[in-house]
C-alpha cells in the first residue's frame, strides 16, 4: 500500500499496489502494521457498507462526539463518491478546512480520516457501495454533524443539489463557530448530552 498524507493533521490518500498476472490483480487494502507505522490507529471495531441508488445522493458530514474517537477509513467498492473531509478539530491549524477526493471502484482509493473530522460524500454514479471501517463503535446519543451545503465552509460539490439527502442531513442548523466549541469543550470534559 501506498500512503499519502495530506493537508489535514492525521487524514491520509490509501492506495493498493496491486500484483498482476493473467489471472488480474491481487491486493492488499489493509495492514495494521503499515497502518501504526504511520501513526494511523488500525484497531477498528467495526465495519458497515452503505448503498445509495442515486448519482448526487449526500451522506453528512457527521461525526461523533467525545468522548469518542472515531477514526475511519473509507472506501468506494462500487461506482463513485466525492468525498469530504471537515477539520472540526479547533486545536489544529487547518480547523474549519475541508479536502475532498474523488473515491471510486475503479481508483480503489481510500480515506483515512481522523477523530474529530467530519466526513460526508456526495455519489457520482448510481447504486455507489461504500465501505467503511471505523475504530469506535456507532453512539447514537454522540452522532452529530454539520449541513453539508453550509454557507460557513465553501464546499464545491460536484452537483450543487442532492438528489437524496436524509432529513436529518439537511436540517442541521447554520454553523456557529463558538456553539460548536462550546458543545464540543462540554463534552469532552465529560458533561455529556
Amino acid at each position: 500500500m501506498r500512503f499519502q498524507t495530506l493537508g489535514i493533521a492525521g487524514a491520509a490518500l490509501v492506495r493498493i499496489e496491486p500484483h498482476t498476472d493473467e489471472r488480474g490483480f491481487f491486493a492488499r487494502t489493509f495492514c495494521a502494521r503499515e497502518f501504526e507505522a504511520r501513526g494511523l490507529r488500525a484497531d477498528f471495531v467495526q465495519s458497515s457498507i452503505s448503498l445509495n441508488h442515486r448519482s448526487g445522493t449526500v451522506r453528512g458530514l457527521h461525526l461523533q462526539w467525545p468522548p469518542s474517537q472515531e477514526h475511519k477509513l473509507v472506501r468506494c467498492v462500487r461506482g463513485a463518491i466525492f468525498d469530504v473531509l471537515l477539520d472540526l478539530r479547533p486545536g489544529q491549524p487547518t480547523y474549519l478546512s475541508h479536502l475532498g477526493f474523488e473515491l471510486s471502484g475503479d481508483n480503489r482509493d481510500a480515506l483515512y480520516i481522523p477523530a474529530g473530522v467530519a466526513h460526508g460524500f456526495q455519489t457520482l454514479a448510481d447504486d455507489s457501495e461504500v465501505l467503511y471501517q471505523m475504530t469506535d463503535f456507532h453512539a447514537p446519543e454522540l452522532a452529530t454533524g454539520v449541513r453539508w451545503d453550509d454557507p460557513a465552509f465553501g464546499i464545491e460539490w460536484p452537483q450543487p443539489v442532492a438528489s437524496v439527502i436524509a432529513a436529518r442531513d439537511a436540517a442541521y442548523p447554520d454553523f456557529s463557530k463558538d456553539g460548536f466549541e462550546a458543545e464540543l469543550a462540554r463534552r469532552s470534559a465529560g458533561e455529556g448530552a
